[in-house]
């Protein structure tokens, strides 16, 4: 069921919102295995809560995520719950407030089952850098669901929530939608509110939603997207909600896209889409002419802004202290509680900004990085969405990949969308008799996050 089919049911007595949770909870106790969740509510409290959420709809109370089943990534703050982001610096830190959409989420109904499992600090794309162990993928466990928000992308593949919310500052939603068979949308930059959000790089940091169906995200979007006094990116702009996926005519393959490197089934699953995409839109190339440079700025700029923002973890303002003699020596030993991919882009990020090398790496990738804005500007005036895959792979094996290069090409495709602050969205496709899902992403213009959503709602999409 999607949400729209839960209200109706529920309409018609077929279902209570008790009901639906005690089914999510019976998922909710195969976690051992996948270890999508690193914090879970009791049985006995979610229970409670979706009683009030049926006593409420009694009353004639209607609200927009009444008594849905929602997860959320422990990089976002929910007030008295953990918010570890994976990693042993903050492994008892207790969050004090709700994050903006945390508390968006709590108005309009939804039930928070827990708090899911990511790479530590969102700084990975395999889930594997968990400082808390692995999360499996739920279509094979023993391949990885993607990263960095692979524990909410595998609780809304296993059923054990409905939505979920993860964040996105390269890929991080919808690679782990692609790998998981679901939907994964990064919303225009400023769309979603980040405040509560433990920033890693703040010019392309996103909170994204992760759901079985494209009417699950928009729905959730409509909750979510709105200008946040406690967050100064954010904008109204986003507001207008009518559907038009009926002005989407023209589709544009980005010819910097190179498919021929890409695995041989993405590859097959791409062109097999694009041939049915073509009998009903016009499909042609597009030039993006700094596509194949993205990947290279976005590792420069990004672990820049992680360096500024982790500064922050010495032991003295957050989370784990390990108590030395002298000052220095406790921040050395508490930071290196930090896992080994953290530490290392911290390490890029800060030679990125020593001098006489800042001009040459991390203003230089800003500077191209403006050049991608106008790029896709230019782009946009000739077709309405772009198209290209997800990931260059399918779903590799846990500890399969070992080579941090070759992980970093994981966000091949999706980096330039952040880097442009453009909305895109992941949907899954599977062509007959392959046993794993391709991710497609399309790419809209800044600010038509719903007409992207309206357009993959009216193309059928769903999960795997």
């Amino acid at each position: 069921m999607n949400i729209k089919e839960v209200f109706t049911k529920r309409q018609n007595g077929e279902i209570t919102f008790k009901g639906l949770m005690q089914k999510t909870i019976e998922k909710l106790e195969q976690d051992k295995e996948l270890h999508a969740f690193l914090h879970l509510k009791h049985p006995s409290e979610l229970i409670r809560e979706a009683e009030e959420a049926d006593k409420a709809w009694e009353k004639g109370v209607r609200r927009p995520l009444q008594g849905i089943p929602v997860a959320v990534k422990d990089n976002i703050c929910v007030s008295s719950m953990p918010c570890t982001c994976a990693s042993k610096v903050l492994q008892d830190f207790v969050a004090p407030y709700d994050a903006t959409v945390v508390k968006k989420l709590k108005e309009s109904g939804a039930i928070i089952v827990g708090k899911t499992n990511l790479d530590e600090f969102a700084m990975g794309s395999s889930s594997e850098n968990s400082a808390f162990g692995p999360t499996k993928n739920p279509l094979d466990l023993s391949r990885s669901p993607g990263g960095s928000s692979g524990g909410s992308a595998a609780a809304v593949a296993a059923d054990m929530c409905m939505v979920a919310l993860g964040s996105d500052t390269g890929g991080s939603v919808r690679q782990p939608a692609a790998f998981t068979g679901i939907i994964g949308f990064k919303p225009s930059y400023g769309a979603i509110s980040r405040y509560g959000l433990v920033a890693f790089a703040s010019s392309l940091d996103q909170i994204g939603i992760l759901a079985k169906t494209p009417e699950d995200v928009l729905l959730t979007s409509f909750v979510l997207f709105g200008k946040d006094h406690l967050d100064s990116t954010t904008t109204d702009v986003f507001m207008d909600f009518s559907p038009k996926a009926s002005e989407v005519r023209r589709i544009g393959l980005v010819k910097e896209v190179d498919i021929s490197a890409v695995d041989p089934q993405v590859k097959e699953g791409y062109e097999l889409f694009v041939q049915q995409l073509s009998r009903d839109f016009d499909v042609m190339e597009v030039s993006i002419r700094h596509w194949e440079e993205a990947l290279a700025a976005y590792y420069f700029i990004a672990p820049a802004e992680a360096s500024s923002n982790l500064a922050r973890y010495d032991g003295v303002r957050y989370g784990t202290m390990v108590e030395e003699e002298t000052y220095w020596d406790t921040v050395r030993e508490t930071r290196n509680l930090l896992g080994e991919e953290v530490k290392r882009r911290i390490l890029l990020g800060s030679f990125a900004l020593s001098a006489g090398f800042r001009d040459a790496l991390y203003e230089k990738a800003n500077y191209l990085r403006r050049w991608l804005v106008l790029e896709f500007a230019q782009a946009f005036k000739d077709v309405d969405l772009l198209l290209t895959p997800t990931t260059p792979t399918l779903p590799f094996k846990l500890g399969e990949v070992k080579d941090p290069l070759q992980l970093y090409k994981a966000d091949l495709f999706t980096t330039p969308a952040n880097l442009a602050y453009l909305p895109a969205v992941s949907i899954p496709f599977k062509a007959t008799g392959e046993p794993l899902p391709v991710g497609l992403q399309f790419i809209a213009p800044f600010g038509q996050d719903h007409k992207l959503l309206s357009f993959i709602g009216e193309l059928g999409v769903k999960s795997i």
